[in-house]
């Protein structure tokens, strides 16, 4: 067999992290903000890895890195809200990922948030947003998988959805 640039085959038992990256990025997701809070202390994040689970009872899931200690927020709070993001949301994706040096107060001014049942902020005018309580965590590698029983939702109006593919955005 050929090495080719579609079909890339490894002497080695584990996939290499940087090829395993670089083939993911191919790979086009929704850009989304999973936001909980703890009492007084908030934290959010923009992710691309999260779906649903079922739709009876409604569940979703989301991946967190558990190598970040600011996200032992979402692993104690019980739970979280999944708020899909459009194009219009560009520059709070990039101020919830970490690209910015914005602190929680102000990465959390870029938008507006409100509550619906479990108190996990949930932004105002996403395309959808979940708020979930917690039902099971499972750790998997470098990431802990997050199901959330869905409590409530919220939809604003049909926009254009914000992807992230090829190391960059794109609206659909």
């Amino acid at each position: 067999m050929t090495k080719t640039r579609e079909a890339i085959v490894l002497d080695k038992q584990r996939m290499d992290p940087v090829l395993y990256r670089d083939a993911m990025s191919r790979y086009a997701g929704h850009v989304q903000l999973v936001t909980t809070a703890l009492g007084n202390e908030r934290r959010g994040v923009t992710i691309t890895a999260a779906c649903s689970v079922s739709d009876n009872p409604a569940t979703i899931l989301i991946c967190l890195n558990n190598n970040n200690a600011k996200n032992e927020i979402f692993f104690k709070s019980g739970i979280f809200a999944l708020n899909a993001l459009g194009a219009h949301h560009q520059a709070l994706a990039d101020a919830f990922s970490g690209k910015t040096n914005l602190t929680t107060d102000e990465r959390f001014a870029t938008g507006k948030f409100d509550t619906l049942v479990t108190g996990a902020p949930v932004l105002a005018d996403a395309l959808a947003a979940f708020d979930c309580r917690v039902i099971e965590i499972k750790r998997a590698s470098t990431h802990n998988i997050i199901f959330g029983e869905v409590v409530a939702v919220h939809f604003d109006e049909t926009k254009p959805a914000l992807l992230y593919m090829n190391r960059d955005y794109h609206t659909l």
